[in-house]
């Protein structure tokens, strides 16, 4: 009985949590802007810029971080070779996948911390 209880809780606060409105650019902005006593649109060039220098970096090294946020990572995945695989006892045909390279991002210790 309690077992069938605890999974609908959990369905339940996952859609909570996707109702929950993200954060957008231009809210971002006149967050920070307010709290630096600066102009929005000021702020909105730096965070243009912010994206642009960790675009660059995560191409050149492969590697950015966001002091006390956030470090963003790329990650190579090897080719896999097409057939057939067992996926929940059912025989599926796959296709074969090239290698690519995938972005990743991971919250810095200082944040996991905090949460």
């Amino acid at each position: 009985h309690l077992s069938v209880m605890a999974p609908m809780k959990a369905m339940k606060a996952m859609k909570a949590m996707k109702t929950a409105k993200l954060m957008s650019k231009g809210t971002l902005a006149t967050e920070l802007a307010e709290a630096a006593e600066l102009k929005k649109s000021d702020v909105s060039k730096v965070l243009d810029l912010l994206a642009e220098i960790g675009t660059k970096e995560v191409v050149k090294n492969g590697k950015f971080t966001l002091p006390g946020l956030a470090m963003i990572k790329t990650r190579k995945k090897k080719a896999t070779k097409g057939g057939k695989r067992m996926m929940s006892g059912k025989e599926v045909k796959v296709k074969p996948q090239p290698a690519k390279t995938v972005v990743k991002a991971f919250p810095v210790a200082a944040l996991k911390q905090q949460i």
